[in-house]
C-alpha cells in the first residue's frame, strides 16, 4: 500500500473535490484519479462516491477514514522523533546508585542540559540500590547509561572511570571510637558492624579492607541501601564503613577518616560494548568523561 496514495485519500476526504485536492496536493486531477483507484482496487471496495460536483466517502471510506488519519498521526510523531534524536535530541535513560543522587548525578545532568541549551533534551532518571540491579537493566535495553561500580565478569558492559569516592567509618556519637578523627581499621575489629550485601558492588571491596589486615568482622546486619545503612548507625545499631556521602554531615553519628589501609571508590560509566547510543546519548557519554577528566583528574 502507498504511503502516498494514503496522503491523498486523506486530502481528498477533507476537501471532498479532486480538483482542489489535487491543488492542494501539487499533482494533477489524473494522477489524483489514478492513485484513488489503484487504492480502490487493492482494498476491493469504493472509497469514495460523487455527490454533484463533489465527491463523499462512502460507507467503508468512513470506516478505512479513522484509522488511516490514527495510522499516519502515529507515523508522523515516530518520524518527527526519530528527526529529532538524530539531530541530537531526545531523552536520556539514567540509572545510578542512589549514593550518587544527592550531589554527582544532578550537577552534571544540569551541567549538560546548560551546555545544550537550545536543544529539546530530557533525564529520566533511575535510581537503584545495587550496581548489579543498574547492569541488568543496561543489558535489558530500560537504560541507556549508568553511573555505578564496576561488576567483573561483565564482559560486553563498558566501565570508564568517572568519580572518586572516598570510604570512611561511621559510628554513632556515643561510641567509644568517637572521641578520634581517623581510625585504622584494626580498631574496629571489636564492635558490632554492619556491612552491605552480596550483590552491593562495594561489598568485596570492603571484604578486601578487612583481609588487607587480617582479621574478620563481626557482621551484625546486611544492607543493601548506604542511606540505611547510615541511619542504623546514626541509632547505635553498630558502625559502619561507608562511602563519605555528604548526607552523613547531617546525620546523629561521627566520621572517621580510615588511615589504614587506605582505599577511595570509584564509581563508572556503564554503557554497553557494541550496541547502537542515541546521539544524544553518545553527546551526553562524551560530556561526562570530559567532565570527569577535568573535575576529578582521571
Amino acid at each position: 500500500m502507498n504511503l502516498y496514495h494514503l496522503r491523498y485519500f486523506v486530502t481528498l476526504a477533507r476537501l471532498e473535490h479532486y480538483t482542489k485536492a489535487a491543488e492542494e496536493l501539487l499533482i494533477t486531477q489524473p494522477s489524483l484519479s489514478h492513485a484513488i483507484s489503484l487504492l480502490e482496487k487493492e482494498l476491493g471496495v469504493s472509497l469514495f462516491e460523487k455527490e454533484g460536483r463533489n465527491v463523499v466517502l462512502t460507507k467503508c471510506g468512513k470506516i478505512f477514514l479513522d484509522d488511516i488519519v490514527k495510522s499516519l498521526e502515529i507515523l508522523d510523531s515516530s518520524t518527527k522523533t526519530l528527526k529529532m534524536i538524530s539531530s541530537g535530541e531526545g531523552r536520556i535513560d539514567l540509572a545510578f546508585l542512589r549514593t550518587l543522587g544527592t550531589d554527582f548525578v544532578p550537577e552534571i545532568t544540569r551541567s549538560f542540559l546548560q551546555a545544550n541549551q537550545e536543544k529539546s533534551i530530557e533525564f529520566h532518571f533511575h535510581t537503584r540500590a545495587t550496581s548489579a540491579d543498574i547492569i541488568q537493566g543496561l543489558k535489558e535495553r530500560k537504560y541507556d547509561i549508568a553511573f555505578c561500580s564496576k561488576l567483573d565478569k561483565e564482559q560486553h558492559v563498558e566501565f570508564i572511570p568517572i568519580l572518586k569516592q572516598e570510604l570512611v567509618l561511621i559510628v554513632p556519637p556515643d561510641h567509644p571510637l568517637a572521641n578520634k578523627d581517623t581510625v585504622d581499621l584494626v580498631d574496629t575489629i571489636p564492635y558490632p558492624q554492619i556491612f552491605f550485601t552480596h550483590t552491593s558492588g562495594l561489598r568485596p571491596i570492603i571484604d578486601n579492607l578487612f583481609e588487607q589486615i587480617g582479621e574478620q568482622p563481626k557482621i551484625i546486619y546486611e544492607i543493601e541501601e548506604d542511606q540505611v545503612i547510615a541511619g542504623l548507625v546514626s541509632k547505635s545499631f553498630g558502625i559502619a564503613v561507608c562511602p563519605n556521602m555528604p548526607i552523613l554531615n547531617f546525620m546523629n553519628l561521627k566520621v572517621l577518616q580510615i588511615t589504614s589501609p587506605s582505599f577511595e571508590r570509584i564509581f563508572y560509566l556503564a554503557v554497553m560494548k557494541d550496541k547502537f547510543l542515541a546521539p544524544v546519548v553518545y553527546q551526553f557519554k562524551n560530556f561526562a568523561i570530559e567532565h570527569a577528566n577535568r573535575n576529578y583528574l582521571f
